[in-house]
């Protein structure tokens, strides 16, 4: 039998009969293809074909597209070696010998599942689309494989053999099961080499790099990030990387610190922001003592002048321009959170953002000392119950209208799995806030992304996460941002990095779980033999 099956998906909202049927025509031409099954999710028009084509072609209708129950009829419609998925909403144009080389990567790599880069239509242009190998921690369900990717049929039945079938009552995380359980056994490989071209058949702009920074946390995608959640959850089981909520006590402060809490800026040429940020930060109302520690990056505008001036008129604004010239916003932090000015809470404020009132400051520090489950008081013994505090902000534009997504309050976060889940999504919130004795032990890598996330990782690892689900944080979307319009060579260095951070945590806590189940056995030993 020809080794490949193909899993054509169908929609008239998305795909014209003659799309759907130079499609077809395409792919049932391939010598190395068995079948074409077309997954509909209406009725597929009638398609003018020759009889050799017609052979090939099989209808099935799909409820959506890979959910648990489809992704398990698919595999049992298959009998060939291998099934070619093609993403909803893409049209394909194979290259030189595409299914040639992806079974010769199967066959030879021992794959459960192989992807490529591929060539972009874009715009009356063909671009190039790189993507970025698969890791251990690359368990986000985002994962961008591009449009068209190839599973063993060998390698899913085995791993669904070894860990259990696709759970029918899944909605949309069917193939995101599908593929976690494969790489537990069998390598996801990456070939880099632009095997075909790839058009959208939808007029639909594809959102940008901002706009897909927001979409898990959009609440109209609430179930979805659910069921996405439970699905990841079961994967860190399986792998040895679940943790339980069971927190280690912060340690004490250890020694005296000049102030309560700092509110930390960092900032490179922000003249048309920084002082407001600094007037939010100033302007707060609190019982405690507090200053502003600016951390000024070598600002090449009027950002370092505006500082300057509003440092000789606010005596709690601390300006500082770092020696070093490598620094990124990680090592800016690093700065301000090892000055003997920072308090022993330190909040953060970006220089494009604002506090949305005057009492935001007051209400982080005061939920670091929220009582403990047991209703003890932290403050008996002077160490605060959480070592990071997160709250939650509002997505304005640069007049500070509201702009959807509006709220992100990440009220996903649970006590129970929130540290577990925070393996799966791309950030943990704002505005973020630190017990400065732990956050010295562990410092912030010295980069300009991700190095929030690199430390809400590791904290959570062992300690426990406070979360603040009220708004407290205007996050302004606006032509300056660092993270609008990013070109996708930039996209796929930040995501290939933070799955990275995600790999190094999971070994970690594969690690660290190891280590209590071997105590757990030499505790229970030692029992025994008394």
């Amino acid at each position: 039998m020809e080794p490949f099956t193909v899993i054509l998906p169908h929609s008239s909202t998305w795909r014209t009969p003659t799309q759907l049927s130079r499609q077809v025509e395409m792919f049932a031409a391939e010598a190395l293809v068995a079948r074409v099954l077309i997954f509909c999710q209406d009725s597929a028009p009638a398609m003018n074909l020759t009889a050799d084509r017609q052979r090939k072609i099989q209808r099935l209708q799909m409820a959506t597209w890979l959910s648990g129950i489809d992704v398990h009829r698919l595999l049992e419609a298959v009998e060939s070696e291998a099934l070619v998925l093609i993403r909803p909403g893409y049209d394909i144009d194979l290259g030189q010998r595409t299914l040639e080389r992806f079974l010769a990567v199967i066959e030879e790599a021992g794959a459960g599942l192989v992807y490529s880069d591929f060539h972009e239509r874009r715009d009356h242009q063909i671009v190039e689309h790189p993507t970025i190998a698969y890791q251990l921690g690359s368990i986000r369900d985002t994962f961008d494989f591009g449009p068209l990717v190839v599973i063993s049929r060998r390698a899913a039945g085995r791993a669904l053999d070894a860990h259990g079938a696709i759970d029918p009552a899944l909605r949309w995380a069917g193939f995101y099961d599908l593929r976690l359980k494969l790489s537990l056994d069998a390598p996801l490989v990456r070939i880099p080499e632009s095997l075909y071209t790839a058009s959208s058949t939808s007029e639909t702009p594809s959102p940008s790099a901002a706009e897909k920074i927001f979409e898990y946390v959009d609440p109209r995608n609430r179930s979805y990030q659910l069921e996405m959640e439970r699905v990841a959850t079961a994967h860190l089981r399986r792998l040895g990387a679940y943790l339980d909520p069971v927190f280690a006590l912060p340690p004490p402060p250890g020694e005296d610190f000049p102030v309560t809490a700092s509110v930390v800026i960092p900032v490179r040429n922000r003249e048309k922001t920084i002082a407001e940020a600094v007037h939010s930060a100033l302007g707060q109302s609190t019982s405690f003592a507090y200053n502003v520690i600016v951390i000024d990056n070598h600002s090449t505008d009027g950002t370092t002048g505006i500082l300057r001036t509003l440092a000789a008129r606010h005596e709690r604004l601390i300006h500082k321009i770092p020696r070093r010239t490598d620094l990124g916003i990680g090592g800016c932090w690093n700065e301000a959170i090892t000055a003997p000015e920072c308090g022993m809470f330190a909040v953060q404020l970006d220089s494009d953002d604002l506090y949305a009132d005057t009492h935001v400051l007051e209400r982080i520090i005061e939920k670091f000392w929220e009582p403990w489950p047991d209703g003890s008081d932290p403050r008996q013994r002077g160490i605060p119950r959480y070592a990071m505090v997160i709250g939650s902000y509002t997505t304005v534009n640069v007049d500070l209208e509201e702009i959807p997504p509006g709220l992100v309050d990440h009220r996903e976060w649970t006590r129970e799995n929130g540290r577990n889940n925070a393996l799966r999504i791309n950030g943990l919130g704002a505005p973020r806030a630190f017990y400065v004795p732990l956050l010295r032990r562990f410092g912030f890598p010295n980069v300009s992304y991700g190095e929030d996330y690199a430390v809400g990782l590791r904290i959570s690892r062992e300690y426990e996460i406070g979360r603040i689900f009220d708004s407290l944080y205007l996050a302004r979307r606006w032509e300056e941002n660092t993270d609008r319009a990013l070109p996708l060579a930039t996209m796929n260095r930040y995501d290939a990095y933070k799955d990275w951070l995600r790999s190094m945590e999971i070994r970690a806590r594969q690690r660290m779980r190891s280590s209590q189940l071997s105590t757990t056995e030499v505790t229970r030993g030692d029992h025994l033999r008394l």
